[in-house]
């Protein structure tokens, strides 16, 4: 029953926000977003680190043809939930000194959304996870296109279009599986035992793997994604780089793997070369880019691509350590574009050329921010470097020359997020800056629990690593 609570709650909460006004909507949806903390906090105390599926309900739905509810979580799945959960009130409270309009819609589709991700990292039969991964979709889109700036409609529709292109290739590829199928079952157990004809892997693993890359995104999918991270409201921006993108890479490990591992085999080396040649092409055009957000949303893209490239190398280290740097991008990246954010609140840019100075009207930010650009180029004892290095072993025991170009990530991370601190903050005070208000008590907090969580993770990654062994065990033998 815990897989249900986890879901209905949220879900009973966007609905009950739907007839809440002004502030009371936003109260509303940070007490419920700390509920479900509080729940995933439960279940991740009492979960048995096993490898195997724990709090599972299942449910017969449609007899022809056979579709059963069944959720359950193991270590892989329960992280992603933990992820979610942990970002969510961080994300609502980081709008709680702005007059969003009609906010009791707004809150109510990031609740919404928050059960529908839950949905995906829960579901254990291949046609409810194809549900809720679309459901997924439609409150994002209506918070881009709502609340997003002057080139959102163009830039939500080419998303939109994108994904669902993506999706339908999912569809096809899981109708494909069930009626191949002896038993007529979309069930995760089920297609993981069954292996169709190597044949078929080879078409079925791109119907699978094409939905996966566009929302992770890899490269060459990626095109859909700087315009829609630059366009989105913050908190949209947030939902989209911190946890929605997360839905491809678990979707890898958890259904891509197991269900065509033949195919995986044969597509292999052309991923993780596709990742690899990601990694650099992104950092390089970060490294030249002039807007805050678009040059944050090239640097998600190279993270990522050594999140796919850990996954492609199908070693324990690459695996653990594409995990272990899911949870730290989400927490990352969060920050980086909440920052930006604060940023543009007060100064009205996010022209790097434009700002400077900031460090000396508020140490505070600054010293925040810091923490939040250290983390994401992998400082030692920070959340991104334990994830960093195990990607970096798990991409060297599959291929030394591969590992060289993925490091670069690690060199071009730094050369443009630092260059990028030391101009924002550092420079000399830019003409365009007259002031730099204090951080409302909202925006203090949700920083200072982000810097934490870096440094905390960072120090102890163990509850994490330990969380999710058994599973990649599992997987790998």
């Amino acid at each position: 029953m815990l897989s249900l609570e986890l879901l209905f709650i949220p879900l009973f909460a966007s609905l009950l926000i739907l007839f809440a006004k002004g502030k009371a909507a936003r109260a509303l949806a940070l007490v419920f977003t700390l509920i479900q903390l509080l729940v995933t906090g439960y279940a991740y105390t009492i979960y048995k680190a096993n490898g195997g599926a724990a709090f599972e309900f299942t449910q017969a739905w449609v007899k022809s043809p056979v579709i059963n509810i069944h959720f359950g979580v193991d270590g892989i799945s329960l992280l992603m939930v933990m992820l979610t959960n942990l970002l969510l009130p961080l994300i609502v409270l980081s709008g709680f000194n702005r007059e969003a309009k009609r906010p009791h819609i707004f809150y109510a589709l990031m609740l919404f959304m928050q059960f529908a991700l839950n949905g995906v990292f829960l579901s254990m039969d291949a046609f409810v996870y194809y549900i809720f991964w679309e459901l997924a979709l439609i409150p994002i889109y209506f918070i881009a296109f709502n609340w997003g700036d002057e080139n959102r409609a163009k830039v939500t529709i080419k998303f939109f279009i994108y994904t669902l292109v993506g999706s339908l290739l999912m569809l096809f590829g899981f109708v494909f599986l069930y009626l191949s199928s002896p038993q007529h079952s979309l069930d995760w157990n089920t297609l993981t035992q069954f292996k169709t004809c190597s044949c078929n892997q080879t078409w079925l693993f791109w119907l699978l793997f094409a939905a996966f890359a566009i929302k992770i995104p890899i490269f060459p999918f990626h095109t859909w994604q700087p315009d829609t991270y630059k366009s989105a409201p913050t908190q949209g921006t947030m939902l989209l780089s911190g946890i929605m993108l997360k839905m491809g890479t678990y979707s890898l490990i958890k259904w891509l793997l197991p269900i065509v591992p033949d195919g995986f085999k044969e597509w292999q080396a052309v991923v993780i070369t596709l990742s690899v040649i990601g990694i650099v092409y992104a950092s390089i055009i970060a490294i030249m880019q002039t807007d805050l957000k678009r040059l944050f949303a090239y640097s998600s893209i190279a993270h990522v691509g050594l999140i796919a490239a850990g996954v492609f190398s199908f070693t324990q280290q690459g695996l653990q350590g594409s995990l272990a740097q899911m949870f730290a991008h989400g927490i990352n990246v969060v920050g980086l574009f909440f920052c930006a954010d604060i940023i543009l609140s007060r100064t009205g840019t996010l022209q790097i050329s434009n700002l400077g100075g900031i460090r000396n009207q508020n140490r505070l930010f600054s010293s925040l921010f810091l923490i939040v650009v250290l983390g994401s180029v992998a400082l030692p004892l920070t959340n991104g470097f334990i994830g960093e290095f195990l990607l970096l072993y798990g991409v060297f025991e599959y291929n030394t020359w591969l590992s060289v170009f993925a490091g670069l990530t690690i060199i071009l991370g730094a050369v443009y997020m630092l260059r990028m601190f030391q101009n924002v903050m550092s420079g000399p005070d830019s003409e365009h800056i007259s002031s730099f208000p204090p951080l409302h008590w909202n925006e203090k907090l949700v920083l200072i629990l982000i810097g934490g969580l870096i440094i905390l993770t960072g120090v102890f990654p163990a509850p994490i690593l330990e969380l999710t062994q058994p599973a990649i065990d599992n997987l790998l033998k």
